[in-house]
Order: structure tokens, then C-alpha cells, then sequence
């Protein structure tokens, strides 16, 4: 039998919904939070799905993930696009702007504002908004004890690639002596993105890398897009409850243009990872995007990177956004909050 959900957990409740709904994904869920906190370190991982995970999963499997009969761009637009409460109790919110690119400060109780994350959000380069990753920015503050930094970077088609990868390095630039507070300077940074934000965050750092720019002391790229060629065997071996592989032409379209998806500054898959910081990269086993964290984890040890790969079982598309309904959600947070606080210098 579940356990009763408390008030932030219903918070997330409606997050999970949300999220899906945006796209289309899913008409309706409801459940308990159950299962217990693992004590596993990144990289190590539970050998199958929690009862939990599988139950979520088949429900997911009943709708039809977005995309598969048409896109409809305006409903992606205007779902994720909207503005969602964090989902901690006490959170703390600044919006800024650097230069003409809006961005929000997200800070939960006891979360050190020296220590910085950058969080680039997903949808598909074409979609999604800061506000509407108030609860997953929250979470992550309050996990990792760190200030959250949400970047509304310039959309494609209007704006194509490169404009939202130059918004994130800028951003991130002036993260390092700007805080919540204003002036001052970060002990540590890190940058952090899921799916597009996934692509972007790999993107930043090796922009960064090139340009001869401070780095962050490392990067948690989640299910991340890495190879818009598009030659990645799970974007047509998996079934993915969330998005069809029918979108990421489209996606490509729009954010490309004449582009060459070959850049790999478009498709990391394709760069040399010398003198990047540690990467913690996560991915679901039932995602079409599985194969592209994979591959760009094999690039990066093969070029002289180190990385942590996590492909969790029974997962899907950015299934930490679901946490604390999973017990994986909660897991790889986890894990991610552990990667930031490792790598933290002490003051």
C-alpha cells in the first residue's frame, strides 16, 4: 500500500502531469509515493526497474507519444511555455537579465549561493522556458545545495543554431561573478540541461573549451541530444512512451537550417573531449535518445574525457523530472546532487 503524498509532493504530482500534458504526452496520472531511498554512489545503478517504475511505465505506454501522428508546434509552445511554482517549501526567486537574455535565480533553504549551477532547459530547441522548470530547479537547489541559474535561451526557428548556444555561454560567463545576491564570486560551477538542454549543456562546455573560457568544474548533461545525423540505432530500436522519433527531423530543421549536423558544437557526438571537466550523463533505457548518450559517453572516454554514463532501467525520456512519483527519480537526483557536492571545493 502507498504511502499519503504530502503538500510538496502533490506539487510534483502536478509537475509530472504537467509535463506531459504539455506535449500532448499524457492525458492524466495519479498515484502514490512509495519505495525508499537507495545508497548508491553515481554510476552504480539497480539492476531492474522498482514495481513503482514498471507500473509508471505502462501507463506511459497507453498514450501515444507526441509527435507520432503530427507535431503540433503551437501546443509545444504554449505548454512548455508556461510558468509552473517550484515544488520546495521556502524557495527563493530572482528573475535577471544578462544583457537582453531573462534568466531566474531559483535558491531552496540552506543552498549555497557561491556554488552555481547553470540549468538549460529542454524541448526540442524550438521549446520550453525557465518558468516552466521551477520545480525541477528547486528540487535540484535543494538536493545539491546550490543556486539554480534557468536560462531563457533563444528559440529556434526564429533564432537557429548558433543563437541559443552563445546565450548559454554568456550566460554562464556572467554566472561566475553575479549571484543571487548580486556581485560576487562563485566558489564552484557546473552546468546542467535535460534532452536539447542536454545538447546544449555538452555545447557550452565545449565552447567554453575552444574560446580558452573559465570551465565549470563539471556537467550533468540529461538524456541528452548528441548526433543529429542521426544514425543512433535506439531513435528506431525503442519504443519511447514519451516522444516519437518522428520529431527529431523536425527538431533538426528548425534548429539547423543549411547547418551542418556534423558541427560538434550541433552534435557533441562528434568533438574531442581533451581538457573537459568531469560529465555526469543520465538516460533512460526506454528512450529513443539512449543510444545518443551512449555514443557521446564512448566518444568522450575514447578523446580523453572522463565521464560517468548512468542508463537506467525501465526508464524514459527525462524520467527525473517525474521524481519523487519514482523511486529512480529520486535516485538519480541523488546521484546528481552527489556529483556537485564532490566536486565542490571546501571554503
Amino acid at each position: 500500500m502507498g504511502v499519503a503524498m504530502t503538500s510538496r509532493q502533490k506539487r510534483w504530482l502536478v509537475w509530472g502531469v504537467s509535463l506531459v500534458s504539455a506535449a500532448g504526452w499524457l492525458g492524466g496520472f495519479s498515484g502514490n509515493v512509495v519505495g525508499q531511498e537507495a545508497n548508491r554512489r553515481p554510476g552504480e545503478l539497480p539492476v531492474e526497474a522498482s514495481p513503482e517504475g514498471k507500473v509508471y511505465l505502462e501507463r506511459l505506454r497507453k498514450n501515444t507519444p507526441f509527435g507520432t501522428n503530427d507535431f503540433d508546434f503551437n501546443g509545444l509552445r504554449a505548454g512548455m511555455g508556461s510558468r509552473r511554482p517550484p515544488t520546495v517549501d521556502g524557495v527563493q526567486l530572482k528573475r535577471v537579465k544578462v544583457g537582453e537574455i531573462p534568466c531566474e535565480w531559483v535558491v531552496a533553504p540552506g543552498a549555497a549561493t557561491d556554488v552555481r549551477v547553470l540549468y538549460i532547459h529542454g524541448g526540442g530547441f524550438i521549446s520550453g522556458s525557465g518558468g516552466f522548470y521551477l520545480p525541477l530547479a528547486s528540487h535540484l537547489s535543494r538536493m545539491a545545495k546550490c543556486a539554480v541559474l534557468l536560462v531563457d535561451y533563444r528559440l529556434a526557428p526564429e533564432h537557429p543554431f548558433p543563437a541559443g548556444l552563445n546565450d548559454c555561454v554568456d550566460v554562464f560567463e556572467w554566472m561566475w561573478d553575479q549571484g543571487p545576491e548580486g556581485v560576487s564570486r562563485a566558489r564552484a560551477t557546473f552546468v546542467a540541461g535535460d534532452s536539447a538542454g542536454g545538447n546544449l549543456t555538452l555545447a557550452t562546455v565545449l565552447a567554453l573549451r575552444d574560446r580558452q573560457k573559465r570551465l565549470p568544474l563539471g556537467a550533468i548533461p540529461i538524456s541528452p541530444v548528441t548526433d543529429f545525423t542521426l544514425a543512433s540505432d535506439s531513435l528506431n530500436s525503442v519504443a519511447d512512451p514519451i516522444i516519437s522519433s518522428r520529431t527529431m527531423p523536425i527538431f533538426r530543421e528548425h534548429y539547423l537550417k543549411d547547418h551542418s549536423p556534423r558541427d560538434p558544437l550541433a552534435s557533441p557526438v562528434f568533438a574531442d573531449y581533451r581538457g573537459i571537466p568531469p560529465l555526469l550523463i543520465q538516460a533512460g533505457e526506454h528512450e529513443m535518445l539512449r543510444d545518443d548518450a551512449v555514443r557521446v559517453s564512448q566518444r568522450i572516454r575514447e578523446t580523453g574525457g572522463k565521464v560517468t554514463l548512468e542508463v537506467w532501467k525501465g526508464m524514459f525520456h527525462v524520467f527525473q523530472s517525474h521524481d519523487p512519483l519514482l523511486p529512480e527519480g529520486r535516485e538519480a537526483f541523488d546521484h546528481i546532487a552527489q556529483f556537485v557536492r564532490e566536486l565542490v571545493p571546501s571554503r
